[in-house]
């Protein structure tokens, strides 16, 4: 059973085999942004122009994942939690909600791609034909965006009931999917009209609707521990605010990226345009130790949400221990592949002089915060997984705004305009990743004082956790 699994399996050896699968997951994720930058910047012309153009759609896109994964996390935290109390009756509302949401969250976004696009990119640029193929691309992965938006549902449930290896599946088989499709359609191969940034798009969402599709059917064949009626579909406010208690932080953490690459974007383009694609492609390409950070805090959140319901202080500890562990371990290895590898890893995108320089400077400098960022995103899950979603967010808006935005627009004003000192911005990271990482452990301490005393009896279901 599952539940004998999330509950008896030791944490050390619990955290790595449902880590490793959402690890994977969530790396894949990356190869979306990743994988079209590549090919659009290789187009016979107009290439970094596209990958400009895709820089500018970025954020949006962080946005929707944001959104989606925010109401995964807080079902798949409800689930857990509920699942280790005993009460599936409630586990299986949870994820009813979410379902019912996910379609909400799609007709927002179809209605942005149709109405804002034009507005949106149009506010970042003055370069007609960039703005164009920003608008183009951004538009047709809001208007088919219900693949992401259903995906990041199923995914969190397969995860809350420890059936992670499934959403991998579905994972990489539509980043598999993109990956065939992306230059088949921006290329015009096999007999197919050439698309450019629109077929990167076409790709996109079509890799997301086939692991969508997969997780579906994973959810409804393996998720046995969840009541999958159509009853438990029917929206219901108060398990759907129980859901946002802990997946709006979570949302906001996501959407804070967005908030955060839009608000670059701004600044280094007072600087240079080629700043801001520097940053981007940067960006994209720090994406993947990210989403490895994320991937094992979704391992976290499930063991440690569980442990709280049954109200075992032993593996609440070892799931804060082994996680921040891992976590460690995943960000020193980036940020040593980075180091020894910033300059090949450019050279994959045929970037101009300047535009290189200042993406192998970001590599180098940003990659210094990577232990740092790794181990806020760990207490973020550990913080979400306990209930105390505001301090979740706190870390957020610490390393994402309140210790970013200040420091970058003076760096960038030490910059003085000129492209090649645009390097300063970069050293803003690890500032902003050290003071948030001091920010954390205070609130660490405080909240593992509140919820896991050392008076906890172990092994003891808590029915308050519910």
């Amino acid at each position: 059973m599952e539940d004998a699994r999330m509950a008896e399996m030791p944490v050390k050896k619990l955290m790595l085999s449902m880590g490793i699968p959402m690890i994977v997951s969530m790396v894949l994720q990356a190869v979306y942004n990743i994988v079209d930058s590549a090919f659009v910047s290789n187009m016979a012309q107009g290439g970094e122009q596209a990958l400009g153009a895709l820089t500018l759609a970025f954020p949006m896109q962080i946005l929707m994942v944001a959104v989606g994964i925010g109401t995964g996390v807080g079902a798949n935290v409800l689930t857990a939690k509920n699942l280790g109390a005993g009460n599936r009756e409630q586990a299986s509302r949870a994820a009813g909600c979410a379902e019912f949401m996910a379609a909400v969250i799609y007709v927002v976004f179809l209605l942005f791609g149709i109405f804002g696009t034009d507005i949106y990119i149009g506010s970042q640029t003055t370069d007609a034909v960039t703005a164009e193929m920003g608008a183009d691309y951004l538009r047709i992965c809001c208007i088919f965006s219900f693949g992401m938006s259903f995906f990041a549902i199923y995914e969190k449930l397969l995860q809350s009931t420890g059936h992670s290896v499934y959403s991998t599946i579905a994972q990489i088989s539509g980043a598999v999917t993109n990956i065939v499709l992306d230059p088949i359609m921006i290329y015009g191969w096999l007999g197919l009209p050439e698309m450019g940034v629109k077929g990167a798009a076409y790709a996109t969402v079509i890799g997301q609707v086939v692991s969508f599709v997969l997780a579906l059917i994973f959810h409804l064949k393996v998720n046995t521990a969840i009541d999958n009626r159509p009853a438990c579909l029917k929206p219901d406010i108060r398990v759907i605010r129980q859901i946002y208690s802990v997946g709006l932080p979570a949302m906001i953490s996501q959407a804070l990226i967005s908030v955060m690459t839009y608000g670059m974007n701004l600044i280094l383009g007072g600087i240079s345009a080629d700043a801001v694609t520097a940053y981007g492609l940067y960006y994209k390409v720090m994406q993947f130790l990210l989403f490895a950070a994320f991937g094992m805090r979704d391992a976290i959140m499930p063991i440690t949400a569980f442990s709280y319901g049954m109200g075992d202080r032993g593996r609440i500890r070892d799931s804060v221990k082994y996680g921040h562990l891992y976590t460690f371990i995943i960000m020193l290895a980036g940020t040593i592949a980075l180091e020894v590898f910033a300059e090949p890893f450019t050279a994959l995108f045929g970037l101009s002089g300047v535009t290189s320089a200042l993406c192998v400077s970001a590599m180098r400098i940003i990659s210094l915060s990577f232990v740092f960022a790794g181990a806020n995103i760990a207490f973020q899950g550990v913080f979400q997984a306990l209930g105390a979603g505001v301090s979740s967010l706190i870390v957020s808006v610490c390393r994402q705004l309140v210790f970013v935005f200040p420091f970058a627009w003076i760096f960038a004003g030490m910059a003085g305009g000129a492209a090649e000192n645009a390097w300063l911005v970069w050293i803003t990271f690890p500032i902003a990743e050290v003071l948030t990482a001091a920010v954390s452990l205070a609130l660490h301490i405080r909240i593992m004082r509140m919820k896991a005393p050392d008076e906890a009896v172990t092994g003891e279901r808590a029915g308050s956790a519910v």
